[in-house]
């Protein structure tokens, strides 16, 4: 019993002293991995996975890219310091790649490393859709979903041996091991998942917005997207990601939100689609 109590006490402890601010909703979120140690990593990564793949330079697709995530930076900075946030991009070090790859993904890793692969290009069809992406994934860097995924990870292990140690001698050991196993995944760690997808689709959308590009476009990219996939993905509660037609919804309602958003930083016109 001594030894439930300790377990539950620190593991209480430590989500009361690991937590970070969400700079885009004010609230708590978990932190068990700190920056000036996730970051590093990180770049580390991103570094030995440029080594190991076909990065495409000098291509105007490529400075495309490049050109987009840079307003993206600048518009997340304004918005950031205008919300009392000065300084919090202090430690990300943005870098833009693009990399031949059919696979239709982007994505960024925890302090700002960012690639697209080519095989997106021709969903995304125009800079805007390029911007909407590049809003998302820039999106799950700012709030730290990098961060907050390790540790709810680190958590779901630590209950899954806390159930170990108090179980030990029980026959129902293997039977709890299974059904935590099921009910932590599709309870807890795939709509935290979805939780963060559908917050960076929204933070997304204003960067995006105050970078200068319209935000109309984000739903139409996932229209694409969804006639892409061919409804091939599985049920929502078993996604990492929303359903496309709630994801599609979802960004039409926000749109207008982020013009209003947009409006703040003076911007009350858009660039124009820049298909290519």
């Amino acid at each position: 019993m001594n030894m439930k109590n300790n377990i539950v006490a620190t593991v209480t402890l430590a989500l009361f002293l690991s937590c970070a601010t969400n700079p885009f909703t004010g609230s708590k979120t978990l932190a068990l991995v700190p920056n000036d140690s996730l970051f590093p990593s990180a770049f580390a990564q991103y570094n030995q996975f440029l080594t190991e793949s076909k990065v495409i330079k000098g291509t105007a697709n490529a400075e495309m890219i490049t050109r987009v995530g840079q307003r993206i930076a600048v518009a997340a900075e304004r918005y950031l310091n205008a919300n009392g946030y000065q300084g919090y991009l202090e430690d990300y070090r943005w870098e833009y790649n693009l990399v031949d790859d059919n696979t239709v993904n982007a994505w960024c890793m925890p302090g700002g490393k960012i690639v697209f692969y080519s095989g997106i290009l021709p969903v995304a069809e125009n800079e805007t859709a390029i911007a909407a992406i590049m809003g998302h994934e820039v999106a799950h860097a700012l709030a730290n979903h990098g961060q907050q995924r390790m540790s709810a990870a680190y958590i779901q292990q630590g209950v899954a041996v806390a159930g170990n140690i108090a179980l030990a001698n029980d026959e129902n050991l293997a039977l709890y091991n299974q059904a935590f196993g099921i009910a932590s995944n599709v309870g807890v760690m795939l709509p935290f998942s979805r939780d963060h997808e559908t917050e960076a689709d929204k933070i997304g959308l204003y960067l995006m917005a105050i970078a200068g590009y319209d935000p109309d476009e984000a739903a139409e990219l996932w229209k694409r997207m969804d006639a892409k996939s061919s409804g091939q993905a599985p049920p929502e509660f078993l996604s990492t990601h929303p359903a496309n037609a709630t994801r599609i919804s979802n960004l039409q309602s926000l749109a207008s939100k982020a013009v209003a958003e947009a409006k703040k930083f003076g911007v009350t016109s858009f660039r124009p689609l820049g298909k290519f």
